[in-house]
């Protein structure tokens, strides 16, 4: 089901072109089964997080592999990568709950969090189901958003002694229906994927509520570059109506924000699928220095496992910006 022609989206100048194929040449025998996180460094390489028989993998801005990293076991769940301006990739593990540092080639150089080590769920102490790790650009201070099996945000020194939380399970300002994803701008401002309250949420340093930013269908991922915030968006139609699933405008998608919250472009109005310009389940998302965007999809987790037989469905896509 390999796209062969590209296709535009977006609107208002917004524009992208995409063909509808995985992105990265993988050799024969390597699949991504489904890429959960994408990352970009100061190069423009791309790290890959996936679900697949080499869980991390490097390519060039051409899909050139590079190098590939974990496996025998390294990880259990692969759920969100982090690129570091030191260029240390950080891995985040929600279902053992583990939190590592790496160099770029895979050799471990830190643990915030061992394999298989947890706090009791929604105990508001670090950790119970993480999802993401950012480093703030100022400080060097290392946030996790604990999203699963906890509502809360956690910062640590940058020598990994834990400093504060804050959050709690809730539906107003400041609270978590699942903390899925985060990102910080240049400023050290902390932006939240509040998935199932479908919303960003927009925090200070201190965890003080900035900005509440609505608009979107399940807010899964967010990635902050430049003047812009992308936010990547399950379908979050009527469930309980199968009529609902062929609906226009209820995700999966990707928008496109600026900071303060308005929406500049839709990227992607149809249903689900794997033609060129539709999505399955934007989980990660990352833009380069160009304003390209990738899209990391757990399209297998979210569709293909329901197939019969169950089937390996594209889960990473380039979005190449129209100049």
């Amino acid at each position: 089901m390999k796209g062969t022609t590209m296709v535009q989206l977006g609107e208002n100048g917004h524009l992208y072109e995409v063909s509808g194929d995985n992105f990265g040449k993988l050799p024969d025998g390597w699949f991504y089964r489904e890429a959960s996180s994408v990352d970009v460094d100061a190069d423009d390489n791309v790290y890959v997080f996936s679900r697949g028989n080499h869980p991390v993998t490097v390519f060039d801005p051409d899909g050139n592999l590079i190098r590939s990293w974990g496996e025998d076991g390294v990880f259990t769940n692969p759920h969100a990568l982090t690129v570091t301006a030191d260029k240390t990739v950080w891995c985040v593990d929600n279902v053992d709950h583990s939190i590592r540092q790496f160099t770029r080639g895979g050799e471990l150089i830190s643990t915030l969090n061992e394999r298989r080590t947890n706090a009791p769920a929604l105990s508001g102490d670090p950790v119970n189901g993480p999802t993401r790790v950012k480093i703030d650009p100022i400080t060097n201070e290392i946030v996790v958003s604990d999203g699963y099996g906890n509502a809360r945000v956690h910062r640590y020194t940058p020598e990994g002694e834990l400093m504060y939380s804050f959050g709690e399970p809730g539906t107003d300002p400041g609270a978590f229906n699942l903390v899925h994803d985060m990102d910080i701008d240049e400023e050290g401002n902390i932006y939240i994927a509040d998935r199932e309250n479908r919303r960003i949420q927009v925090f200070d340093r201190e965890g003080d509520v900035l900005d509440v930013w609505y608009g979107f269908s399940r807010a899964a991922s967010i990635c902050v570059s430049g003047d812009y915030a992308y936010v990547g968006e399950y379908y979050a139609g009527g469930g309980e109506s199968g009529s609902y699933r062929e609906a226009t405008d209820l995700g999966p998608r990707v928008t496109k924000c600026d900071l303060s919250g308005n929406i500049v472009a839709r990227i992607g109005r149809e249903p689900f699928g794997d033609a060129p310009g539709r999505f399955y389940a934007p989980h990660g998302i990352a833009a380069d220095s160009h304003g390209n965007v990738y899209v990391a999809e757990v399209s297998f987790t979210e569709y293909g496992l329901r197939m019969d037989p169950p089937t390996e469905l594209r889960s990473l896509q380039k979005l190449n910006l129209v100049n």
